[in-house]
C-alpha cells in the first residue's frame, strides 16, 4: 500500500510538472519576456500587460518596442500608445521614428503628431526629413520651346529642391515641379526675339523661372534652377510655312480640278442638247421626203429643184462628217 501510494504521489508530480512546463510555454509564447527586458533596460518602461494588450489587440509588439527603444535611446518622448496608434492606423513606425530622429539631429522642428499624419499621408517621412537637410536634384525631361524667329530651342534642366516639412500635407509633388519649370522655360524662350540671344545667354531662362514663384503650393522649396543642356532644334516657322505652301498648293489644285469637272459637265450638257436638236432634225428630215413627194404630186416641185435639194443635203452631211472627225481628234488629244 505505502509503494502504491508513493507510485501515485510521484505521478502527481510528474503531471503537475508537465502542466506547468506547458503553462510556462504558453506564457512565454504569448507574453515577449524578452523583449520586455530589453526593454526594461533599456529605459522604455513598458509593462507586462501593455505587451499582453498588444497581443489581444493583434498588434506584433516587436514592431512597436523596438522603435520605442530606439526613440528612447535618442532622447524623443514618445509613447507605446502612440507609435501602437500610429500602426493600427496604417502607418509604418520605424519610418517615423527614423524622420524623427534625424530631424532632432539636424534641428529641424517636427513633432510626432507632424510625422504620422505625413507618414500616413502616403509620403516618405524619413525621405522628407533627408531632402530638408540634404537638398536633392531633379532633372527635367528635354523641354521643346520656340523663339520669335521660329527656331526650336531644346532645353534640359536641373532644379535644386528642399523639402518643406510644413507643406507635405497636402503640397504637390516633384511632377507639379518638373511642369511648372518647363512652363517657365517655354514661357522665357518664346518671348526671345532671337534664339541666338538664348544661346548666349541661357542663365536668363533660369533667373526668369524663379521670378515666377514655382514652388508656390508644392511640398518643395526651389532653390536655384540650372540650365544644364541648350540645343537648336528645327526651323520650325520655315516648316510651317512650307506646310502652308503644301496646303495652298491642295487647295488650288483641287479647285483647279472642280473648276475642269464644272467644264466637263457643262460641255456634256451642250452635247446633249445637241443631241437632242439632232434627234428633232432627224425627226424633221423624216418628213421632208413625204412632204416632197406631195409637192411633186402637186406640182409644186419641179424634178431640177428635187435633184439641187439631193446636192445640198449631201455637202451638208461632208461637212458635218468632217466636223465630227476633227472634233473627235481635239478630244484624243486632250
Amino acid at each position: 500500500m505505502e509503494n502504491m501510494d508513493i507510485d501515485n504521489g510521484f505521478v502527481g508530480l510528474i503531471v503537475a510538472a508537465i502542466l506547468i512546463i506547458v503553462a510556462l510555454i504558453l506564457f512565454l509564447r504569448f507574453v515577449p519576456v524578452g523583449l520586455w527586458v530589453t526593454a526594461y533596460f533599456s529605459g522604455a518602461k513598458v509593462g507586462i500587460g501593455t505587451l499582453i494588450g498588444m497581443r489581444l489587440r493583434r498588434v506584433d509588439p516587436k514592431h512597436i518596442i523596438q522603435p520605442l527603444i530606439k526613440a528612447t535611446k535618442a532622447g524623443l518622448k514618445i509613447t507605446s500608445n502612440q507609435l501602437e496608434a500610429h500602426h493600427l492606423a496604417g502607418g509604418n513606425v520605424n519610418r517615423v521614428v527614423d524622420a524623427l530622429i534625424a530631424s532632432q539631429r539636424a534641428d529641424i522642428d517636427l513633432e510626432f503628431e507632424k510625422a504620422a499624419a505625413i507618414d500616413l499621408a502616403g509620403r516618405d517621412v524619413f525621405e522628407a526629413v533627408q531632402v530638408s537637410v540634404n537638398p536633392k536634384v531633379i532633372e527635367t525631361p528635354n523641354i521643346s520651346a520656340v523663339a520669335k524667329n521660329g527656331i526650336e530651342i531644346i532645353v534640359k534642366a536641373k532644379v535644386t529642391v528642399r523639402a518643406n516639412i510644413e507643406r507635405l500635407v497636402g503640397g504637390a509633388g516633384e511632377d507639379t515641379i518638373i511642369a511648372r519649370v518647363g512652363e517657365g522655360i517655354v514661357t522665357t524662350v518664346g518671348s526671345s526675339e532671337k534664339h541666338e540671344a538664348v544661346l548666349e545667354n541661357p542663365d536668363s531662362i533660369s533667373k526668369t523661372v524663379l521670378r515666377k514663384g514655382l514652388d508656390s503650393g508644392t511640398a518643395f522649396e526651389i532653390l536655384s534652377i540650372d540650365i544644364a543642356d541648350v540645343d537648336v532644334g528645327r526651323n520650325i516657322g520655315a516648316q510651317l510655312q512650307t506646310d502652308q505652301s503644301e496646303a495652298d498648293k491642295n487647295i488650288a489644285q483641287a479647285k483647279a480640278e472642280e473648276r475642269r469637272s464644272m467644264a466637263i459637265a457643262q460641255e456634256q450638257e451642250m452635247r446633249a442638247e445637241v443631241q437632242k436638236m439632232r434627234a428633232k432634225v432627224v425627226e424633221a428630215e423624216a418628213e421632208v421626203p413625204l412632204a416632197m413627194a406631195q409637192a411633186l404630186r402637186d406640182g409644186n416641185l419641179g424634178v431640177m429643184d428635187y435633184y439641187k435639194l439631193k446636192n445640198i443635203d449631201a455637202d451638208t452631211e461632208m461637212r458635218e462628217s468632217i466636223s465630227d472627225q476633227v472634233g473627235q481628234s481635239e478630244e484624243e488629244s486632250e
